[in-house]
């Protein structure tokens, strides 16, 4: 066939023919191929020219893409196909813009093009932390307390409230005093009903961490917090001992540990402070929470004298603090324990008001919790609190008035702390003894209940309660106190239980400071007392420091203590440091005893000494008798005062651990007084051997005896 232009020759489609099966499979590498010229061989002998007239390169060019047009030239081609010119294109051609029919039978929503559009994933606590300072801001419009309790309620996320109480106090705290006092009565109100303890604590927290960049906004933002802590404490929604632990959490140049430090040493220490602090932020709408007290205190008297219930539900109902009605609670129970013609009224106002839906199931259930943690205290005053307490708490769930929940959760907290209930049980039984003491001033009868309870592991917590009880007392009952600490030394503590007693007072000092006004130096004085009396000697003040924290209030003591010892006269200030107290004092019982003993010893009846000795009536200081009498035997050369010692042990006057007591004090200085008697170290062996014989000595006296240096017998 004759080719014209446009039109392949035979040889040229059979050259083509060829390339095209060659294509579909890969191509042999030129060392293999035995063919002189491969078809890709005879392809190069038509090079592509671009339109330049330069070369276009063809390696890595499939030949199936090469094609050759009508003019005659070889172009390249689109990879799938449809592409270049003087070609139909593909089957599909989706180059076009394609448009969907929604009217198509076959129309698919899932054709439709669609965008991806970003969209802000909302906070729950960014939600919660707006919505409450419309609930704040509501409430200082208003002022109404219930309102702003049912909002948070509705709000929910009980988890963020620690939040609601920062946003409030932060907010308050750049507002006037009205509105602080506003926050803070609030917080009262929330407290345990709607916000836990827990929370409310965790709440203050957060204030303390942001209290530096809250001091950048507000200029008085370390007092005005202070105060709010102070207030919260005062209220009681924080406890005493949030400051101390507080601290541990914060660096001491934080703005959170000024707070603290201004809460504590000037607004919590201050005589009067929880009238003051109640006061500070004057011009409230609201009457404080001393005064509601009183008010409650009132109405509940007068609804003794009265006996009508419809009234004194209507009084309650008039005060307007529903979220207060603990208190109610609290009083109208304390009240049926101190007055027995009272119990029923209370009882019946009780449940009357719980029937009305007055007093709600939580506020009766807090107000009874609050009275159970006070029962040691309303003991001192009502010896019969625990029992009465208990007789009620049966009778008010039979009625239907108090919710069975209070009395199992009190017993699962038992059941699981059985050692927890032992110390409550314990500590019960103390404060009944030491009231008793205070009154009777008995100290073998007090020894001898403590043997009885049997529990020599809680001696420390004996002496922490009795320390503790006699510093809110008169100094009559301080002295006291010190006395007892020299008795029950001799007789049943040992060292190490004096030392962990005081350790425990100082570590809980700061919140005894709370109470007590002047509790530091009080409890100093205790220190240097004990160390004058031979109860501790100088080293062990070190032992118990060395347990405290090194910036705690309790070091400071014990530096107070150190300095009162180290004064001049001493031992004669610290022994009357009390002024006079029971009117005992060393130095006083030592010259009586002489003077009883010089008597005895120039021809007095051994009866008549003996009765002298016991109308001491300090027979923890007997040891001083029998050191007296054997120093006075070795000078007088007199060994009479042997029959003395004899009678007074057989009768019981003088027990063996004040004997032994009195022969280890004579045996410690017979050093110096070898330097007045040259034959002392000989007499005391004597008396020692004699003592022994008699069975006034300990067992283990004769073991330590034997340490001293070795004395001759004597002849």
């Amino acid at each position: 066939m004759a080719s014209g232009e446009g039109f392949l020759t035979d040889e040229q489609r059979e050259v083509l023919k060829i390339a095209s099966q060659n294509a579909e499979t890969p191509l042999p590498s030129p060392r293999l191929s035995s063919s002189p010229k491969s078809p890709t061989s005879l392809l190069s002998d038509h090079q592509l020219k671009d339109p330049a007239g330069g070369k276009a390169p063809t390696c890595g060019v499939g030949v199936r893409h090469v094609r050759r047009s009508h003019s005659g030239k070889f172009v390249r081609v689109k990879k799938d196909g449809a592409g270049g010119k003087g070609t139909w294109g593909k089957l599909l051609d989706t180059d076009r813009e394609s448009h969907i029919d929604r009217n198509d039978p076959n129309y698919d929503s899932g054709e439709e093009p669609y965008q991806l559009v970003g969209s802000t994933i909302s906070d729950p606590l960014d939600e919660y932390k707006k919505a409450v300072v419309s609930i704040i801001e509501e409430y200082f419009s208003t002022s109404d307390v219930e309102l702003a309790a049912s909002d948070l309620k509705d709000l929910g996320s009980s988890e963020f409230h620690p939040y609601f109480i920062k946003r409030l106090v932060s907010i308050a705290m750049d507002r006037h005093d009205k509105e602080k006092e506003m926050a803070s009565v609030l917080l009262s109100s929330l407290y345990a009903d709607v916000i836990s303890p827990n929370q409310i604590r965790d709440g203050f927290v957060m204030l303390l961490d942001a209290a530096d960049d809250l001091a950048v906004d507000i200029l008085d933002a370390v007092n005005i917090l202070a105060l709010f802590v102070a207030r919260a404490v005062v209220d009681e929604i924080l406890p005493p001992a949030f400051l101390t632990r507080a601290k541990k959490t914060l660096p001491e140049s934080s703005k959170g540990y000024q707070v603290l430090q201004t809460a504590e040493k000037s607004y919590l220490s201050a005589p009067h402070h929880a009238e003051l602090l109640e006061r500070r932020w004057g011009g409230s709408i609201h009457v404080t929470v001393e005064e509601m007290k009183k008010k409650i205190a009132d109405l509940l008297r007068e609804y003794v004298e009265s006996g009508d219930t419809f009234e004194a539900c209507r009084c309650i109902r008039e005060l307007g603090v529903s979220f207060f009605h603990h208190e109610v609670v609290k009083r109208a129970l304390v009240l049926a324990m101190e007055i027995q013609a009272a119990e029923l009224l209370m009882l019946k106002l009780l449940k009357e008001a719980a029937e009305e839906g007055l007093i709600s199931s939580s506020q009766m259930v807090k107000g009874f919790a609050r009275l159970a943690e006070s029962l040691d205290d309303l003991a001192l005053d009502i010896p019969s609190a625990k029992t009465l307490f208990q007789s009620i708490v049966p009778k008010a769930i039979s009625e239907g008035w108090l919710d069975a929940s209070f009395t199992k959760s009190s017993c699962e907290d038992g059941e699981g702390q059985s050692e927890e209930k032992r110390l409550r049980r314990y500590k019960e039984e103390v404060v009944t003894i030491i009231h008793e003491y205070f009154l009777s001033d008995d100290i073998p009868e007090l020894i001898r209940s403590l043997e009885d309870l049997g529990l020599p592991e809680f001696n420390p917590i004996f002496l922490k309660k009795l320390v503790t009880l006699a510093l809110d007392r008169k100094n009559r009952e301080k002295e006291m106190a010190s006395v007892l600490l020299s008795a029950l030394h001799i007789e049943i503590f040992s060292t190490e239980d004096i030392v962990n007693g005081f350790v425990m007072l100082l570590e809980s000092a700061e919140d005894t400071a709370l109470d007590i006004l002047d509790a530091s130096t009080e409890l100093a004085l205790f220190l240097a007392r004990a160390v004058i009396d031979d109860v501790l000697a100088p080293l062990n003040l070190d032992e118990i420091a060395s347990k405290l924290s090194p910036n705690c209030s309790g070091s400071e003591t014990i530096r107070m203590a150190r300095s009162l010892i180290t004064a001049r006269h001493a031992g004669e200030r610290l022994l009357r440091c009390w002024g006079g107290g029971t009117g005992w004092a060393v130095e006083d019982a030592k010259d009586k005893i002489m003077k009883l003993l010089e008597e005895y010893e120039s021809g007095g009846v051994v009866a008549e000494a003996c009765q002298c000795i016991r109308d001491l009536g300090m027979p923890f200081f007997n040891h001083e008798v029998v050191k007296k009498a054997l120093v006075m035997a070795m000078e007088k050369k007199n060994d009479r005062m042997l029959n003395l010692l004899q009678v007074c042990f057989d009768e019981g006057l003088i027990t063996i651990n004040q004997m032994s007591k009195g022969f280890t004090r004579v045996k410690d200085g017979l050093d110096d007084l070898a330097l007045d008697i040259p034959n002392a170290k000989d007499k005391f062996s004597f008396y020692m051997e004699y003592a022994q014989k008699k069975g006034w000595l300990l067992t283990s006296f004769g073991s330590s005896a034997m340490e001293a240096p070795p004395i001759a017998t004597a002849s």
